[in-house]
């Protein structure tokens, strides 16, 4: 179910920037806080156990970065 919502909102996130870049900051922004609260809050459990509860909000946050940035290159590199 994580894993679906996660690639729906890359999906937005990829059409978002290519439509809007502008546009496209502010919700990326907001995934970014919210996943970035969930790795947090994660992180704050005792040793390994830390790290393995924050990887899926950090793998997912670099992933949601990476397709919003790729959307504005994509954009970027339209003639005109």
């Amino acid at each position: 179910m994580l894993i679906g919502a996660v690639i729906v909102i890359c999906i937005v996130l990829v059409v978002l920037a290519f439509v809007a870049p502008r546009l496209s900051r502010h919700p990326q922004r907001g995934v970014d806080k919210t996943m970035g609260a969930g790795q947090r809050a994660g992180g704050k459990l005792p040793g390994f156990l830390g790290r393995w509860a924050e990887k899926p909000f950090r793998s997912s946050r670099k992933a949601t970065n990476k397709s919003a940035s790729a959307g504005r290159r994509g954009r970027g590199k339209l003639p005109g």
